[in-house]
């Protein structure tokens, strides 16, 4: 069997892990940590930047381990690091079969303009209990970004992800 100098073994190297590096990109950054709960979050937080007004387009897939409907009151909240933040409350709606078990939901959401988005959380009320998987949001001019939620959200608290590399953000 031939042996492999180092730099030719250096060099394959490199290729797998760019090989790698390229079968994971995708036109969506992904954030990977859990989430957690969030006990002092004000969704209606009026110290804001006000960059305008924009749309986003929010995808919600409820995962396929979670009760086969809820009829919980579920809101959304998510921003960028400087304080610009955008609010949706109130987007189940049963007699749609909204957030129904292995379904994706999708919401047009009219906010404050974001830089990239690096925060989301969820708020569920209700005694019915939900499982969201993946929460993606796409915006103006704002890479599309995916949380993995994966588990159940707690009732009445916040819960999700705020990645914004200890800048100010609307949670604070």
């Amino acid at each position: 069997m031939a042996r492999m100098t180092k730099a030719a073994a250096a060099t394959l190297l490199v290729h797998v892990a760019l090989l790698f590096a390229f079968s994971l990109a995708d036109d969506s950054a992904s954030i990977l940590p859990r989430p957690q709960s969030l006990s002092s979050f004000n969704p209606n937080n009026t110290q804001l930047q006000n960059r305008g007004t924009c749309s986003y387009t929010v995808s919600i897939k409820t995962s396929c381990s979670s009760t086969k409907y809820t009829r919980d009151q579920i809101s959304l909240s998510f921003g960028d690091a400087y304080g610009n933040q955008v609010y949706a409350p109130g987007l189940e709606d049963p007699s749609s079969r909204t957030f129904e078990r292995c379904s994706t939901d999708t919401f047009e959401i009219t906010g404050p303009c974001t830089y990239q988005i690096c925060y989301l959380y969820l708020y569920r009320s209700g005694y019915d209990g939900w499982k969201p998987e993946t929460v993606k949001v796409y915006g103006y001019r704002v890479k599309a970004v995916s949380f993995y939620y994966n588990e159940f959200i707690p009732n009445g608290v916040w819960y999700g992800f705020n990645l914004c590399n200890g800048r100010l953000a609307a949670s604070t």
